[in-house]
């Protein structure tokens, strides 16, 4: 006997999106392609264009004549070389500094406060961005300089203050950049079901080893999606180091000098291509992680 089966009344069907809403869709996506392809991409070309060319040595003129001179440069002047290494290592010392006071908070925040004081804390991370960078900074330099504020601590216990330079350059980057480490960690941490933290104590585990084994894992992706922030941020800055970086460069303040005082376009734009391409592959190495997906 042949039966017949109708659908349950009680089962929720999701019409597939039509044609038209996929035109619509397209449509909504051109504009800010199109800025990102014209904008972004353009000039990212046009950099790289630009570092092609040369200059004349007695008029300064810019002269489009198609030359790796400028690269040549970069390579085989050793001041460059070691202001690029230099500047790499500022940025990742930045970023460790910052994924460790932020791991600490972020857990906090997403595991151990009240949703009320999550919120509170959340504000509380937003309000440095709502200030000044050249406030916060120069804040830093009245705070490091001789007979301010840290010096002032420091002195009792026998110490100083660091001065400008490099370590005053670190501290005041990794102040700056702070809240961009925080937000995506929390983020990440957010999202981890207690269910995990309860199973791990069920198996006898304590809280360090639930730390170490479950949730450094689990938060890494989070982790290097900020670093992507602090690692980046710190390689284009040229302004804080001015201001509490004493006589030290970093590869920001090569690119603003030969675009400024030096009239080098040509040159200022190939020494701007070593922070895209250094981006270029922690993006591709950072992709690997998943981290891209928690931003």
């Amino acid at each position: 006997m042949a039966s017949s089966q109708r659908p349950g009344r009680g089962i929720l069907v999701i019409p597939r999106p039509g044609r038209r809403s996929r035109d619509r869709s397209v449509l909504l996506l051109i504009p800010p392609m199109l800025w990102l392809g014209v904008a972004y991409l353009g000039a990212l070309g046009a950099l790289f264009i630009t570092s092609l060319w040369g200059q004349n040595d007695f008029t300064g003129a810019i002269e489009r004549i198609w030359t790796l001179d400028n690269f040549r440069d970069l390579f085989t002047i050793e001041v460059y070389r070691t202001i690029t290494v230099r500047t790499i290592t500022i940025a990742a010392v930045v970023t460790i500094v910052d994924a460790v006071l932020a791991f600490p908070i972020a857990l906090y925040m997403a595991k151990v406060a009240s949703p009320r004081l999550q919120r509170l804390l959340v504000i509380a991370v937003l309000m440095p961005l709502w200030a000044s960078y050249l406030v916060k900074a120069y804040a830093w330099r009245s705070m490091l300089s001789e007979g301010g504020l840290i010096s002032s601590i420091a002195a009792p216990f026998g110490l100083e203050s660091p001065g400008y330079g490099l370590v005053a350059t670190t501290i005041t980057l990794a102040y700056l950049w702070l809240p961009f480490m925080i937000l995506p960690i929390y983020a990440g941490l957010e999202r981890l079901p207690d269910s995990l933290f309860e199973a791990s104590s069920d198996l006898g585990a304590r809280s360090a080893m639930t730390l170490r084994r479950v949730v450094l894992p689990m938060a890494f992706p989070a982790i290097v999606a900020g670093s992507i922030f602090t690692f980046s941020l710190t390689m284009g800055d040229y302004i804080a180091v001015r201001i509490v970086g004493g006589t030290s460069q970093l590869l920001g303040n090569v690119v603003y000098d030969n675009q400024g005082a030096a009239n080098n376009l040509p040159f200022a734009a190939a020494v701007a291509t070593i922070p895209v391409v250094v981006m270029l592959v922690y993006l591709a190495a950072a992709r690997r992680t998943g981290a891209l997906d928690n931003l």
